[in-house]
Order: structure tokens, then C-alpha cells, then sequence
């Protein structure tokens, strides 16, 4: 059995190896099938038609491009800090304080939608609660588990994920009954275009914010530095996970959209339910349940990335040291966890869940292109160790996956994420200044 082993940070403090390659695949599937399925569908609808998989599909397909070159990041330097560390590497301390940041807010905003998310319909199958409080209680509660340890984390998403995934494959299994007993339209299957657009731009559109639930691979290279064996594990979890994402995300929008008119999907901030009311034999208060739990799932897991990449940006320099604080006992970056569930409580009493997903996706559009840059910059560092090697056109289609997508964000998206990117620009130059003075000085 192999002995767990910990990585050092500069400072002595250590985290601890302790995540296996399934818990791995279960960290990024956990992620991957979280709120972009449960919460977003009806949006997805709105924007696209009847068409639903459509977009899935089109959203999995450009983020597995992306996916693809952090594949080979992530093996070839296997730290916490994800995307900012690999940017600082490639183009200097400024873009990646610029890239961290972003990726830090959009984590945070995250966060903050799915605290909202967690107060909507599906809790309404239970209780009624004001929002404000519902997301004090649940972030208060995801901290203190995430400060816990990973493994403990990790072990509350394997549990998480079965039940979700469980509740997705329910929802397949209701709506091809309906189908079966001739309920369903299959006529919406080729919708385009709900709001008039052509097809393909509603694919696009759609697919914008589809985009919202791919966020888990970059989640997963933030702990990789608590990972057993990251050049291994990483790539057979991260395309193991997409794949059986991919499958399930099918699935369930096949169903959805010809078991439920659109406009009854795009008007309901719970949409999987009302694929459960038309099959009409099972409890919708058993489905509240399931979306319930892959909410408060998906929260987790960005939550875990969230402060891990705080840590690790604070141990780069980029961030205060006092981030890189570690509970004595756990090793777990405490400060880390606190700065980034308060950021997240004050948006969730702010926002509202459609505006923080997509100021969310145009943040992680801004970092999947810098990354996919950063393969390319890297390729004339080489490292003793075997890793992962993309094909150079992938982080070439990569680029210009990104910069499609940006043609398709609002221009309300655009004003809110233009602030955010000129805070991190203007942070990023003092932290670049400062780096040059350490140096100078040094």
C-alpha cells in the first residue's frame, strides 16, 4: 500500500497526497454534473429552443479542447495554484496574477450562484426560506466541511456524486417512459432558434451558458498537488469523467426537451422537475432531494478550488501570505477558506444566479485562452519527468474555441466582467511591481 507522501511548500507547511485516481474521477464528474444540468437547463432552453443537447454537447466538445492542454499542464507541473501558476510561468507575474484572479472570481462567483441556487425551487419542495439566510447556513457549512481535510471533503463528494448521478440517469429513465407511452413531442429534438436567431447562433448561445458546468477540470488541477499520482491520474480522470459526462448530458437533454414544452423549461428556475411531473409516478419532493445534494456538491468542490488556489497564489506571491496559513492538524489553508466563503456570501446576498453564471463564463473564457497560450509558450521547457503531451493544434483550436464564445456574451456580461478584469489588471501591475523590487532587492 502506498504510503502517503506530502508536498512541501517554501515555508515547510505541507499538504497532504491523499487523493487516488477514482476519487479523482469522482471530484471532476461531481463537478461536471453539478448545477449547469440541474439549475441551468431552462436557461439553456430559453436561449437555444427545443434543442437542449444541443448546446450540451457544443459546451463539452469546446471545453474538452481546453481540457485537453490543462491535461498536459497539470502533469507536467503538478502544484496547487492551477492556471495562475502555469500563466506566471509562461508570461511573467503579471498575466498570472491577471489569469489567477479571474480564475479566483470566477470561482467565487460560482460559489455564490449555487448558494443561490440552493434557496430556489428545489429547496421550495421542502421549506421556505429567505434566500439571504439559506446561503449564510450553506456556505458557513461548506467551509467548515472543505477546512475539515480534502479526503473528508472528497469522501462527502464520492457519496454526492453517486446520488446525482443517480438522480440524472432517473430523469433519463422517466422521460424515455413518457416517450415510450406516446406523451413526448420529439419534434422540439431539432428546435433552433428560440428568440428567431439562426441555428447556429443559438447553438452558440446556448452553449454560452452551458459552459457553466464545465468548470470541473479546472477545479481539478487546483489539487493536484494532493493528488497520489497526478502525471498518471490526472488525464485518465479528466477524459474518463468528460466521457461519462458526455453520455449523461445527452441523455438528459434528449428527455428533457421532449418531455417539457420550452417555454415551461425556460420559465423554471427548477427545470428537472418538471420532467418529474410529467412522468407523474415518482414524488417531486425525491427529485428536490437529488438537486438539492448536486448543488451543495458543486459548491464543495469550487469551494475546495477556490481556497487551493488562493494558496497557492499567496505562495506564488501574488496574493497576501497570510492565505497560506494551514490548520496544524488538517493542513488545510484556513485563511484561504474564510477570505473566499465571505466573497461568496457577499455575492450570493447581491446577484442573481443567470447574471452570476454568465459573468462566471466569460471569466473562465479570459483563462482557457490565456492557458491554451501558456501549452504553446511552455513547450521549449522541458522537465525530466514523462507527462502528458496534447497535439499542437489542440491548444491552437483551444484559443479560438475562447474567442468564438466571446462573441457571443452580452453586452451586460461584458460591463460587469470588464470591471473584474480591470481590478485584476491593475492589481496584477502592483503585484509585478512588487515581484521586480523582491528581485531587485534579492
Amino acid at each position: 500500500m502506498t504510503e502517503l507522501r506530502a508536498t512541501r511548500d517554501s515555508g515547510g507547511a505541507t499538504l497532504k497526497r491523499q487523493v487516488t485516481t477514482p476519487l479523482l474521477y469522482l471530484f471532476i464528474l461531481g463537478d461536471t454534473l453539478g448545477a449547469g444540468v440541474y439549475v441551468l437547463v431552462g436557461q439553456v432552453a430559453a436561449e437555444s429552443g427545443g434543442a437542449v443537447w444541443l448546446p450540451l454537447i457544443v459546451a463539452l466538445f469546446l471545453a474538452l479542447l481546453s481540457a485537453t492542454s490543462y491535461a498536459e499542464l497539470v502533469t507536467k507541473y503538478p502544484r496547487a495554484g492551477g492556471a495562475a501558476h502555469y500563466v506566471h510561468r509562461a508570461l511573467g507575474p503579471f498575466s498570472g496574477f491577471v489569469i489567477g484572479f479571474c480564475m479566483l472570481a470566477a470561482g467565487i462567483v460560482s460559489v455564490a450562484a449555487l448558494a443561490r441556487a440552493f434557496g430556489g425551487d428545489y429547496l421550495a419542495e421542502f421549506v421556505t426560506a429567505p434566500v439571504g439566510l439559506v446561503a449564510v447556513v450553506f456556505l458557513v457549512a461548506l467551509g467548515l466541511l472543505n477546512a475539515y481535510g480534502i479526503k473528508d471533503s472528497l469522501r462527502a463528494n464520492v457519496a454526492a456524486t453517486l446520488i446525482e448521478v443517480s438522480g440524472l440517469l432517473l430523469i433519463a429513465a422517466l422521460g424515455l417512459w413518457v416517450m415510450a407511452r406516446g406523451d413526448a413531442d420529439t419534434a422540439r429534438l431539432t428546435e433552433l432558434g428560440a428568440s428567431g436567431s439562426g441555428a447556429a447562433a443559438a447553438a452558440l448561445s446556448g452553449a454560452v451558458l452551458a459552459f457553466y458546468s464545465f468548470v470541473g477540470f479546472e477545479t481539478s488541477v487546483n489539487i493536484a498537488e494532493e493528488t497520489k499520482d497526478p502525471r498518471r491520474s490526472y488525464p485518465r480522470a479528466l477524459f474518463g469523467a468528460l466521457l461519462t459526462a458526455a453520455v449523461v448530458y445527452l441523455l438528459v437533454g434528449v428527455v428533457a426537451s421532449a418531455v417539457v414544452p420550452t417555454d415551461d423549461l425556460a420559465g423554471s428556475s427548477g427545470p428537472l422537475l418538471e420532467v418529474v411531473r410529467a412522468a407523474g409516478s415518482v414524488p417531486t419532493w425525491i427529485f428536490g432531494l437529488v438537486a438539492l445534494v448536486a448543488v451543495a456538491n458543486g459548491a464543495l468542490l469550487t469551494g475546495i478550488m477556490s481556497s487551493r488556489l488562493a494558496y497557492g497564489m499567496a505562495r506564488d506571491g501574488l496574493l497576501p501570505s497570510v492565505l497560506t496559513r494551514l490548520l496544524p492538524n488538517r493542513r488545510t489553508p484556513w485563511v484561504a477558506i474564510t477570505v473566499t466563503g465571505l466573497l461568496s456570501l457577499a455575492l450570493a446576498l447581491t446577484g442573481e444566479v443567470k447574471e452570476l453564471a454568465a459573468t462566471l463564463v466569460l471569466l473562465l473564457l479570459v483563462v482557457f485562452t490565456a492557458v491554451n497560450l501558456a501549452v504553446l509558450v511552455l513547450r521549449r521547457d522541458h522537465v525530466s519527468e514523462k507527462h502528458f503531451r496534447a497535439p499542437t493544434l489542440i491548444p491552437v483550436l483551444g484559443v479560438a474555441s475562447c474567442l468564438l464564445l466571446f462573441t457571443r456574451i452580452e453586452t451586460d456580461v461584458w460591463l460587469r466582467g470588464l470591471i473584474l478584469l480591470g481590478a485584476a489588471v491593475v492589481l496584477g501591475l502592483v503585484a509585478a511591481r512588487r515581484a521586480r523590487v523582491n528581485s531587485s532587492g534579492g
